[in-house]
């Protein structure tokens, strides 16, 4: 289950104002955000830039002129001057603290940095107090750049939320919301305009740009007949499409919520810093107060206001803004990067799963190979004709959805009667039972011969067999042979150069099927003849083989077949197969390949471990810096100044450097 989406950010934990919206934003509903208004946007950040550079100028006047200034009765004009700046800047800051203190989150970022100024202004430093609202304003608003830029490729599959729908009703083409069409109704397609739901092509031809799906950048051609999902793109020809699907349940609905969920599930890092704050911010106000305090009393000539300078310099230096930004900044750029090249990543978890992966376990048909079967041989038995073994297998399998009934189907070369069928029932990891003509007709694996007490051979062909029986008698058999994907052997050699030790093959084709594909591939280990839930009991066997060797690696599933949720949710990362793979599939999976590439899981793998270690490395930085500046301060070195420089500066050299994730960078 997610998390609650208000713990989804380490940000939140510590009040900060602008960090805490974008945070806000990036978990608001993709539909809401596809409607706020642009211009809206445009005019908050045009006010934001206006009111900095007005604070700044201000805080040039009052340091330049500071002398004149303070010499004014009762220093009024150096007041006016600075002050307002500080309000320009500063009062969001010091507005959050009040509410949070109020909410009863007294401790965090805001309170640092009001206590700190308001301190500065107590000893009449108010060129310092507004320099550190100042700086940490512009190193908010270069944050809010690197974030959107983290944030844009996820932002451009929200674009790809279709408007509208032209559909067939009365006679007449009328516009509607997507939403409103239902099952079973035609809708027009124009060329330059988005497919909005997903359907099944009655009429016309064209080519359909699938990019914001898959990745893919070469244009897809459909025709009639062809399955088209909501977000593809028609480019060039007219298309009538008939809805197969509601709008909530369309290809574009399912990657919105994907996207619109992964900020909520947390990597262990953020969590460990969001911990790591709750107690880090009050230790932090508590070191300062004694800073404070106890030297006056103890220490002979030290002054109370040397030592609350100090104190403030401590507090200023002590925020923790490297690290409860830059961190979820990391992961979340890292999960924009994998959705730019057509891997959605359902949360920051499984990203940090990803970098540990010490076994993948593969299903074989759609994902190893193409699923695209051909009939490449029919040997008849027993009396019955090449034809006659054709027809039957076709009527019995024309209700089914599996790749090779609809292999068979397109061999028979005929229109199927299903006037002609009744009794249908699917027999899990076996095969089809149903009555042809009133005979019973049975359609499958040499399971199902055995199960049903049939006479037959095995066949030991390099090709998955279908036997067809006709009334307890064996009609023949049906030779289909499968594609290995162009891609495969590319996403074995690289997961293993990633350091996985261990690959296997799960399956419910034959034993000699399997071996041949293994073999193909370079594939350690081949478990055949597999019903569902002997996949799951496979998986979790090949898990605990890796407990028993003391290995602390995760283990992935990668699938696309219905049959293959329940593996999905058992692994330690179930990857699914997007483009073409069952709803199911992609709804039990922490991470979905839109274009059914495997050896996008290879990229995926990087990705994540780039993402760990950019995110590894500012936490060194952020830690290793302060502790250096917060002894600087306690011990006199360090000014307010450098305080300012030594926070705003290691939170900008953190985001920069989580914003190359996105960039792809080393």
């Amino acid at each position: 289950m997610p998390e609650d989406r208000t713990q989804s950010c380490a940000l939140q934990e510590l009040g900060c104002p602008s960090c805490a919206v974008r945070n806000e934003e990036a978990l608001r509903p993709a539909g809401h955000r596809v409607h706020e208004s642009q211009d809206d946007e445009e005019k908050i950040g045009a006010r934001r830039i206006a009111e900095i550079v007005t604070a700044a100028i201000l805080f040039v006047v009052g340091i330049v002129f500071n002398a004149r200034l303070h010499a004014t009765p009762y220093a009024a004009a150096e007041w006016v001057v600075l002050l307002t700046a500080y309000v320009l800047v500063g009062r969001q800051v010091v507005w959050a603290a009040v509410r949070n203190a109020f909410r009863g989150r007294l401790f965090d970022e805001n309170f640092l940095m009001t206590v700190a100024t308001l301190g500065a202004m107590a000893i009449h430093e108010l060129p310092e107090a507004v320099g550190v609202m100042l700086f940490f304003a512009v190193g908010e608003l270069v944050q809010d750049l690197a974030v959107d830029r983290s944030r844009r490729s996820i932002r451009a599959l929200i674009d790809i939320r279709p408007d509208y729908a032209n559909v067939k009703r009365g006679g007449e083409t009328v516009r509607v919301s997507p939403e409103s069409v239902a099952v079973g109704e035609e809708i027009v397609v124009r060329p330059g305009e988005r497919v909005p739901l997903d359907g099944e092509v009655t009429d016309g031809t064209s080519l359909v740009d699938t990019s914001a799906l898959t990745g893919e950048s070469v244009p897809r051609q459909v025709a009639a007949g062809d399955t088209v999902l909501a977000g593809m793109v028609n480019t060039r020809g007219l298309l009538t499409i008939k809805v197969t699907k509601p709008f909530g349940e369309s290809s574009v609905a399912r990657i919105l919520e994907l996207v619109e969920n992964a900020a909520a599930r947390k990597a262990p890092t953020e969590r460990f810093i969001t911990t790591f704050s709750r107690y880090y911010t009050p230790v932090v106000v508590l070191a300062a107060l004694s800073l404070a305090v106890i030297p006056p009393l103890v220490l002979p000539e030290a002054t109370l206001a040397e030592w609350l300078r100090r104190a403030l310099v401590l507090l200023v230096i002590a925020c923790p803004c490297a690290l409860v930004i830059s961190i979820p900044l990391g992961y979340f750029g890292g999960i924009g990067g994998a959705s730019r090249r057509g891997i959605l990543v359902k949360g920051a978890n499984y990203l940090d799963a990803l970098t540990r992966l010490d076994t993948v376990v593969m299903d074989k048909t759609g994902t190893l190979t193409r699923g695209v079967f051909r009939v490449v041989e029919v040997t008849p038995a027993n009396g019955f004709g090449r034809e006659q073994v054709l027809d039957l297998a076709a009527h019995a399998e024309v209700h089914s959805r599996h790749p090779i009934a609809a292999s068979i189907i397109e061999a028979y070369g005929h229109a199927v009667d299903e006037r002609r069928v009744s009794n249908y029932e699917e027999v899990a990891g076996h095969g089809i039972r149903a009555s042809v003509d009133g005979k019973p007709v049975i359609a499958g694996n040499d399971r199902l011969l055995h199960r049903e007490g049939i006479d037959h051979e095995s066949c030991d062909a390099g090709g998955t067999v279908v036997y067809v029986g006709v009334d307890g008698v064996l009609a023949g058999r049906i030779l289909i042979a499968d594609e290995i994907k162009p891609d495969a052997g590319l996403a074995i050699r690289s997961l293993r150069q990633l350091g996985v030790r261990r690959l296997v093959m799960l399956t419910g084709d034959d034993q000699r099927t399997a071996e041949k594909v293994a073999r193909t591939l370079g594939i350690d280990e081949v478990r055949a003849n597999l019903l569902p839930e002997d996949k799951v009991q496979a998986l979790e066997t090949i898990m605990e083989e890796q407990k028993r060797r003391g290995c602390a690696g995760r283990t992935a599933f990668v699938g696309d077949g219905i049959n293959d949720a329940p593996v999905l949710m058992r692994a330690d990362v179930g990857v699914a197969m997007g483009g073409l793979g069952s709803d199911a599939a992609i709804e039990a999976a922490d991470v979905v390949i839109m274009d059914d590439q495997p050896s996008k899981l290879a990229t995926a793998v990087s990705i994540a471990r780039k993402t760990r270690r950019v995110v590894q490395q500012n936490i060194a930085l952020a830690l290793g810096v302060k502790l250096v500046f917060i002894l600087l301060g306690a011990a006199g070195v360090a000014t307010l100044w450098e305080a300012v420089f030594a926070d705003v500066g290691v939170s900008l050299l953190a985001i920069l450097n989580a914003s190359r994730v996105l960039r792809g960078g080393r």
